[in-house]
């Protein structure tokens, strides 16, 4: 259980289902409160089959390109302890894209896939934490647990984005900031955490 809360944690302050709800909801403008739920089911259930892949197949990408996987987790928690400046910032709650693909999003029929689930949900943090959960020493139990937890994320990102008109409205601008100077700090932890544990592996053990 330990194992699922500490992914379910690690993953979603990068993830960030609730940067995401305010382009969620100018790409689907025009779309129906069906459609919009359609868009947010598939887009989650695209985010577990990325991040899982990753989790599982990434190790075996880095070996091939010589990278470490405390090489990976240095660089990873330099980029989630930018996206945690960030979040720290005015504005920081909103997923930065580019309004070119903005634009693109919008005269798609199908945004579940790109920009929704990638990079939006499933970016380079989250990619770069999931395959920094996977090392040698988890048996077959932990990586289930691991999946499971990136379900449990799925689900959660899912009734956000379900429910993002209604957030929206409850929280206002204010709450929405607020929240984002929390998740600002957990995920800025995180990234420190992730950089002293690769550089004590590197260093401190033999």
């Amino acid at each position: 259980m330990e194992i699922i809360l500490a992914t379910l944690s690690a993953l979603f302050s990068v993830v960030n289902p609730f940067g995401a709800m305010p382009v969620f909801l100018t790409l689907t403008q025009d779309d129906t409160a069906e459609q919009r739920n359609q868009q947010a089911l598939k887009a989650c259930l695209y985010m577990v089959g990325i991040l899982a892949v990753f989790f599982l197949a990434g190790q075996y990408v880095l070996n091939f390109f010589g990278i470490r996987i405390h090489d990976l987790r240095i660089a990873g928690g330099l980029m989630i302890m930018r996206a945690g400046f960030e979040l720290l910032s005015p504005g920081g709650s909103k997923k930065k894209i580019a309004p070119d693909v903005v634009e693109e999003g919008q005269q798609k029929e199908d945004i579940s896939f790109t920009p929704l689930a990638m990079p939006m949900l499933s970016g380079p943090g989250a990619i770069a934490v999931s395959i920094g959960l996977f090392t040698t020493s988890l048996s077959y139990l932990d990586m289930v647990m691991i999946l499971i937890g990136i379900i449990l994320l799925a689900v959660v990102s899912y009734v956000i984005l379900r429910f993002s008109h209604q957030l929206t409205r409850f929280m206002g601008k204010s709450g929405l900031a607020a929240l984002s100077r929390i998740m600002g700090f957990i995920v800025l932890s995180i990234g420190v955490n992730f950089i002293v544990s690769a550089l004590t592996a590197l260093f401190f053990t033999e």
